[in-house]
């Protein structure tokens, strides 16, 4: 079993038998794509009673480079509006690229997620929003982010 399969193996296990609040494995089946739901757990009118979906996809490199990470559409989950979230479900967050550490987990990864969307209260898509879907990559990971607002 490669390096990366026992630790996301052991990733797997404390997700499902210690989960944090508001954050549950959807779908895991394997060691490449797994569907993470998510819900802020404060009275956050802008995400009260909403769930959202996160798809990480792995590589043999990980945890040394971070998964690819993005919120996802499916029935009954919507990709979330926030300044550093784009319509594509692309996500704008430093611990997803160059502030990435092996020591972080899907679980912690998540967990920074929801916190981001805790901490907003602005009702918008990032400023360039509709320029950035028209011409990004599939990956997010393709993307150099500039981290340029710290407020949400």
């Amino acid at each position: 079993m490669p390096g990366y399969t026992k630790r996301l193996g052991r990733e797997l296990s404390d997700l499902k038998t210690n989960p944090a609040i508001g954050i549950s494995v959807f779908q895991a089946d394997d060691f490449r794509i797994w569907l993470i739901d998510i819900q802020v757990m404060d009275n956050n009118p802008l995400y009260v009673g909403k769930i959202f979906r996160l798809q990480f996809r792995f590589t043999p490199t990980y945890p040394i480079e971070a998964p690819e990470v993005q919120f996802i559409r499916s029935f009954g989950r919507e990709i979330p509006m926030h300044p550093h979230i784009y319509s594509n479900g692309h996500i704008c967050l430093d611990v997803l690229g160059s502030g990435w550490s092996p020591i972080q987990t899907v679980g912690s990864v998540s967990m920074s997620i929801q916190s981001m969307l805790a901490g907003n209260d602005r009702d918008e898509r990032p400023p360039d929003d509709s320029r950035y879907v028209a011409s990004a990559p599939i990956s997010p990971k393709q993307t150099r982010f500039v981290y340029h607002d710290d407020n949400v």
